[in-house]
């Protein structure tokens, strides 16, 4: 046998391991969250925690592997490496270890420890890097002087993921409305990460011709709001994200502002206390990126109440909280970094529950 028809050959069972674990997962739940304060609108969580690797990023990881692999750029034993701020790392190494493939991830040092502790428990190895804006130029290096691949997930999530059908994010979500009593959502809610989920929903209500529109909820250090009201693509930042997994310092690749219909910019501590109050009402924690969406649904709920609209939003539930035992559920952390998150707790509470206004003026785009 040729080195070519051997290499054909360990793609072919590459795809097949992936695709037969693919089919031995369930679908995520889609769990309804009552919000008296906004009478006549449903808000559903589609909870992507439940992935056997515990967070969103399981799709992305999987559709990238795919992606790569078809493309002819991963070989057996070489090194798979990733730029991630942890948990895209963690799901990859997951389907590296599938495969039996080395992986690196290149994260930023303040990544949470629980993160770290899954990407070994998977086999990977962690190369920290103190500058977050440089994980992009190391991931690249190792790559090169290693013989391995980097999977960019920042430039390739947006183009890996089939978006028109194939059970993505967006047809799950859609399916499992099918028989609640707005079928089609009014708002689709995601924070943006690479921007890879938000094509993907934006590009399929498009093609399915939806009136569903979407909202994409950034985080307080990041240029996507930004770059989305000026156009500007070139904006940069020279620090990372308070919220881990949501934010960039640049605008990535991934990220297409033609298919978001309208944005909030969330202040980190209104995100962390809308992450408590919704572990709260759920009976169990949930990653800040979570926080981020409840309160960009928040604001579509009472942009639909300001126009007279009925209807059901989806959010996304991206990860498990557990993963920041040590830090957005630390007491002493939060205090550590300046957070008294009680009053803005009640003050969400207040609002999804009685009616009353958000605490502060939250910028946004496409909301009247």
């Amino acid at each position: 046998m040729t080195v070519m028809n051997s290499l054909r050959q360990w793609v072919r069972e590459s795809i097949r391991i992936i695709e037969a674990d693919f089919q031995r997962s369930a679908d995520t739940h889609l769990i309804p969250l009552e919000l008296p304060g906004l009478p006549g609108v449903e808000l559903y969580f589609k909870d992507e925690s439940s992935h056997p690797t515990g967070s969103l990023k399981h799709r992305l990881a999987r559709s990238l592997f795919l992606y790569a692999l078809c493309n002819g750029w991963l070989k057996p034993g070489a090194p798979v490496i990733e730029a991630s701020s942890g948990s895209t790392a963690i799901s990859e190494a997951y389907f590296a270890r599938l495969l039996g493939l080395p992986f690196i991830a290149v994260v930023p040092a303040s990544t949470a420890k629980e993160k770290l502790a899954q990407i070994a428990f998977y086999g990977g190895q962690s190369h920290l890097v103190d500058d977050p804006t440089q994980i992009y130029a190391e991931s690249e290096r190792l790559a090169r002087e290693s013989g391995g691949h980097y999977l960019d997930q920042f430039t390739y999530a947006e183009r890996a993921t089939d978006w028109r059908a194939n059970n993505n994010i967006a047809e799950s979500i859609f399916q499992q409305l099918r028989f609640e009593r707005y079928p089609v959502p009014s708002w689709l809610v995601s924070s943006p990460g690479t921007g890879g989920t938000l094509a993907t929903l934006g590009r399929y209500v498009r093609y399915r011709q939806h009136e569903t529109r979407v909202l994409c909820a950034d985080a307080e250090r990041s240029v996507f709001f930004d770059s989305y009201v000026s156009g500007d693509r070139s904006l940069t930042l020279d620090c990372g994200s308070g919220i881990e997994g949501i934010g960039r310092p640049r605008v990535e690749a991934s990220f297409l502002p033609e298919v978001i219909d309208a944005m909030v910019k969330v202040p980190d501590a209104l995100s962390l206390a809308a992450m408590h109050y919704l572990a709260r009402r759920l009976g169990r924690r949930v990653g800040a990126s979570s926080g981020t969406n409840l309160i960009g649904a928040i604001m579509a709920g009472r942009y639909m109440l300001k126009c007279g609209e009925r209807g059901s939003m989806v959010a996304l539930l991206c990860d498990s909280g557990e993963r920041y035992a040590t830090s957005y559920y630390d007491a002493a952390w939060l205090r550590a970094q300046g957070f008294d998150l009680e009053p803005l707790i009640a003050a969400v509470e207040a609002c999804a529950e009685h009616g009353a206004p958000l605490p502060g003026t939250l910028a946004q785009a496409g909301l009247g």
